[in-house]
């Protein structure tokens, strides 16, 4: 995966993505929702999975905003308080935004 670059225009990474997510499509069905927890903000996964996906292609809208680090921690928070996250669908959804507030400290005995 190093050796190719990761851009929605390169066929040796699109190709392999789409391939995968009509197999994964295919097998969810139609009423299924699919979530996305990577980067939204970007188009490297949002232009080759859109197509296929449309509106069941979905993520947590607590991710606008947020970088790699901010959205595991997000996460990590998430499923130790036993919470869900509230997913949107990434076609009709704002994916850029301003920079939430850090998230506060996990104390020693949360880990």
């Amino acid at each position: 995966m190093l050796t190719v670059p990761i851009e929605p225009s390169n066929p040796r990474y699109r190709g392999p993505l789409e391939r995968e997510a009509r197999k994964l499509a295919d097998w969810a069905g139609e009423g299924s929702e699919i979530v996305l927890l990577g980067s939204i903000a970007t188009t490297k996964y949002v232009e080759p999975l859109l197509p296929i996906l449309g509106d069941r292609l979905l993520f947590p809208a607590e991710f606008v905003g947020r970088g790699d680090m901010s959205r595991g921690g997000l996460m990590l928070r998430h499923v130790r308080a036993g919470m869900q996250l509230h997913y949107i669908p990434v076609a009709t959804a704002v994916r850029h935004g301003p920079r939430p507030a850090k998230l506060p400290k996990l104390r020693r005995r949360d880990f």
